[in-house]
């Protein structure tokens, strides 16, 4: 027991979320390992992850070779995407049932209509393709964040955000298995003609590709209803935006003054680009209340457990 106590109090908090997440996949996939293709190598993966997570945390503590520090904070990065690809395998068939349904009336009882194509009204090839643009760069907005405050060198505010972000991911994943929906841009719209529809200038087709890509429907799938990713809702674009946004603003960042109007831009192109309902944004930021009032308490927990001072917005400067 001492062993164990002594690897698991070497673990930031951070860690600690990617660690309880990759017990909770785990643990999904020898429930339904009936189900879900590729169970068994995905939880070899799993627990693999959660090894190599206690074994950078043990490194980085006992050296202080500054290659382990950058190595912990930067594993996130590739999980995000490794774990939104493990969902794929499992959301479709563990629910069985698309809530699209429902998103669509909602929008409809707030609205009378339905917002994206209501949006269509004042689409133009050029605001198309900012737009896109900007879609493009969400994951690089928390690369952003972390790299202005290590180059600052504010490691504890460097830990919280990294906390926050990862917790905020994995928060919106569980979401994705509550009401799992594709978008409209299956559902309200032809998916198939969205190039002649909603066309750009030059790069919107190739990111729409990339992002089709990643969504697990590569250019000239016959039926991508069918295998795309069920993630309309929330949003984690609008979720994990918000968040960057709002701890930019509470760390006293500079990059608030990019994130704030690429931010904003972001969250509209989600429902203009037919990605998302406009429940499934309020559903991000419902989601990202959450994560920042819980968020802070668990981080602030995980301290006390380690001996150390409460987080403070502010504190680092």
């Amino acid at each position: 027991m001492e062993i164990i106590k002594t690897f698991i109090v070497k673990l930031k908090a951070y860690d600690l979320v990617v660690v309880v997440f990759y017990f909770f996949l785990t643990l999904i996939n020898l429930i339904f390992n009936y189900d879900i293709k590729h169970w068994l190598i995905w939880t070899i993966i799993n627990l693999g992850i959660i090894t190599f997570t206690f074994t950078i945390a043990y490194f980085e503590n006992k050296s202080d070779n500054k290659i382990w520090r950058i190595i912990h904070y930067w594993y996130i990065a590739p999980l995000i995407l490794l774990t939104f690809k493990e969902l794929y395998y499992q959301i479709a068939p563990i629910r069985q049932q698309d809530f699209d349904w429902l998103f669509i009336e909602i929008d409809r009882w707030m609205f009378g209509t339905d917002p994206t194509k209501c949006l269509m009204n004042i689409a133009f090839p050029a605001l198309t393709e900012l737009l896109q643009i900007v879609y493009s760069m969400f994951y690089f907005l928390p690369v952003i964040l972390s790299l202005a405050l290590l180059r600052k060198k504010r490691y504890e505010d460097l830990d919280f955000a990294v906390f926050m972000i990862i917790y905020g991911f994995y928060l919106s994943y569980l979401g994705y298995f509550i009401l799992p929906a594709i978008g409209p841009r299956f559902t309200l719209h032809n998916f198939s003609k969205i190039d002649q529809l909603l066309p750009g200038v030059f790069l919107t087709p190739i990111l729409r590709n990339m992002i089709d890509f990643g969504e697990s429907i590569p250019h000239g799938t016959i039926h991508p209803a069918a295998i795309v990713q069920r993630d309309a809702f929330p949003s984690g674009h609008t979720m994990i935006t918000l968040i960057v946004m709002y701890l930019s603003v509470k760390l006293k960042s500079r990059t608030r003054y990019f994130f704030i109007p690429i931010g904003t831009l972001l969250i509209f192109s989600t429902v203009y680009l037919w990605y998302h309902y406009v429940i499934d944004l309020l559903g991000g930021l419902a989601f990202m209340i959450f994560a920042v009032w819980s968020g802070k308490i668990i981080f602030n927990w995980w301290k006390r457990i380690h001996g150390e001072e409460e987080f403070k917005y502010g504190r680092s400067d």
